[in-house]
């Protein structure tokens, strides 16, 4: 296992193992980046780095789909676990097995090196200079409100006191070259802070982070307690505490090997419209809606930097693996500290965040006496929706530990042979929606309220599949393995 500290290591080791694609050819600088990326998520290609962008300064770059399913079939998680230093061939279950672990331990809190030290500062941009229009920042999808200038990078706020500092990504669209507009949730952490600077008439400040240590990317990403220190969490993590300096114009600390910090402040108004966007759910965006304004003020790079990006849209992109790992991670710690025998949460990649597994072991009846199918799958559900991650989530199913719940020839093989058609599922009404999932009607989401359902799949009785592992005798399997292929 290796944690890697910077974006440049990270992508080395990723073309070591041939899961880069180099595209040296120049690019237009408006939709040709992202379609490419947008091409490579749907074949589970290489990584694009882009090295030529048309209109940029030579030696800007972009590179794409840094999170998402490896071109190696042999790993396909291999971006994600090296992002998190761990071993590329992990699975998916030790992935989600790691996030929740680390919750449990220690944080290693950062350590702030001089600016001389500092990788991100070593061009200096000010005034009228700390301008967008010089990096490559590409359209996303045709029909997007803008370009977008956020979709991997993270952002920095605290509150007003200092007690809490929030690292979290959030999409933000380039208005201009001095202005952004970002989508601020109420319910999100960085919302909850912004709602502090409004009440006290105060322009929040901000530091948007391009191209961070790729732990600092994925954790900006995921769910994690509120008040909870991101900064110490990803320390954890890598074994090691990140490394940050000052921000130039702002007191703020910012990861010190990023590529490109943006410097500024944000309104205290909803006053610049924001989106559309093309989502996670796998459409493209509609309407557009009033959120506040990102004022650029002092940007600074490193020499040659690197700028990412997150396509989303249908699988897989970056949504549907590392941000699905971490709302299963998120579920998988709630469920445990309820004292439920969970053997793994598992979110498959192809239902765009619609879909939540909670996998059970065949011994949970005897860990759980006393409790039926149908009592257990109302406590989960009980324990599940009263998390602030599971707004994403409209559908929960509990099931054996008989199949691989990452594979989804097994997956839909499981749920379509043990999904009653009418019964056995608990309901929960009036839970909270927001638009982000595509499944609810127009007034539910008006209202903020709609159901979730939990599907009870468990067997009273563990059939036996007709499959080569378990339909023949284990010295036939033997015996053909051996002579395989004939």
């Amino acid at each position: 296992m290796k944690y890697y500290g910077d974006l440049r290591s990270f992508i080395t080791a990723l073309d070591e193992m041939g899961d880069i694609m180099h595209v040296q050819r120049e690019v237009d600088g408006d939709f040709e980046p992202s379609a490419i990326t947008r091409r490579s998520y749907e074949i589970q290609s290489p990584a694009p780095l882009f090295h030529k962008v048309a209109g940029v300064a030579p030696g800007f770059r972009l590179f794409g789909a840094p999170a998402a399913l490896s071109s190696r079939s042999d790993m396909p998680y291999a971006r994600v676990a090296m992002s998190l230093g761990l071993a590329p061939e992990s699975s998916g279950p030790e992935i989600i097995e790691a996030l929740s672990a680390a919750r449990f331990k220690p944080g290693i809190p950062p350590v702030r090196v001089e600016s001389a030290q500092a990788e991100c500062q070593q061009n200096i941009l000010r005034g009228d200079a700390a301008n967008l229009d010089r990096f490559p920042i590409p359209f996303a999808h045709d029909k997007d409100g803008g370009r977008y200038a956020n979709t991997w990078g993270t952002l920095i706020v605290k509150t007003p006191d200092g007690k809490w500092v929030n690292w979290s990504i959030a999409r933000v669209m380039k208005v201009d070259g001095k202005r952004m507009v970002g989508l601020i949730v109420p319910s999100q952490h960085i919302g909850q802070i912004w709602t502090q600077w409004v009440a006290r008439g105060e322009p929040m400040p901000y530091a948007l982070v391009q191209g961070p240590a790729p732990a600092i990317s994925c954790v900006s990403g995921i769910p994690i307690p509120a008040h909870a220190d991101e900064a110490d969490y990803i320390g954890t993590l890598a074994g090691e505490p990140v490394p940050v300096v000052k921000a130039i114009s702002l007191d703020l600390d910012v990861p010190a090997t990023a590529e490109i910090v943006i410097e500024g402040h944000v309104s205290i108004e909803r006053d610049c419209q924001e989106g559309p966007y093309g989502e996670y759910g796998g459409y493209l965006g509609e309407g557009s809606s009033a959120q506040p304004t990102f004022h650029v003020e002092t940007i600074t790079h490193r020499d040659d930097p690197i700028w990412p990006m997150s396509i989303t849209g249908r699988p897989t992109d970056e949504s549907h693996t590392l941000w699905a790992m971490g709302l299963a991670a998120d579920a998988l710690t709630y469920l445990r500290e309820a004292e439920l025998p969970i053997k793994t949460t598992w979110i498959p990649e192809d239902s765009t965040v619609h879909w939540l597994l909670v996998v059970m072991p065949e011994n949970w009846r005897e860990l759980l006496p006393g409790i039926s199918s149908e009592e257990l799958t109302q406590r989960i559900g009980e324990v599940l929706f009263k998390t602030d991650a599971m707004v994403f989530i409209p559908k929960v199913y509990v099931v054996d530990d008989d199949f691989d719940p990452t594979n989804l020839r097994e997956v839909v093989w499981a749920l379509s042979t043990r999904v009653h058609p009418v019964g056995r599922r608990a309901v929960f009404d009036d839970q909270r929606v927001i638009r982000l999932p595509q499944c609810y009607d127009e007034a539910e989401y008006v209202a903020g309220k709609g159901a979730k359902v939990v599907f009870d799949t468990l067997q009273t009785k563990r059939h036996l599949h007709a499959s080569f592992a378990q339909g023949y005798p284990e010295e036939v399997r033997q015996r053909i393995l051996d002579n395989w292929p004939e």
